[in-house]
């Protein structure tokens, strides 16, 4: 188990509780998980993102399946901005992208 996650010991039970419970209770309870895992979610991101920094060559897969190539050339808050070798620009999530070449020693950067 991981630090700091807790371990719903008795599932049978959790399920049973949350069966009880109204539409007003559900909806709050929906609203909280939601909001823990687009945070989960978030932290993951911003994991990933530390492993790229501007200048990187990088390649990711496209939705139709075409795989490019190109330098990262900024870091958003929730993608990277990637120059392709074609001369396009593509703001792709982090987790989809793989490192092909470092930028260099960090006084090239």
């Amino acid at each position: 188990m991981k630090p700091g996650s807790v371990k719903i010991v008795d599932r049978v039970s959790a399920v049973e509780a949350i069966k009880r419970l109204g539409e007003e209770d559900l909806l709050f309870l929906n609203r909280l998980i939601v909001e823990r895992l687009q945070l989960i979610s978030q932290a993951r991101a911003t994991t990933l993102m530390t492993s790229f920094t501007k200048g990187d060559r990088v390649g990711f897969q496209t939705p139709d399946g075409r795989a490019l190539e190109g330098l990262v050339l900024r870091l958003n808050k929730k993608t990277i901005s990637v120059a392709t070798d074609d001369g396009h620009q593509w703001n792709v999530a982090p987790g989809l992208l793989r490192l092909i070449q470092t930028a260099g020693p960090p006084q090239w950067r």
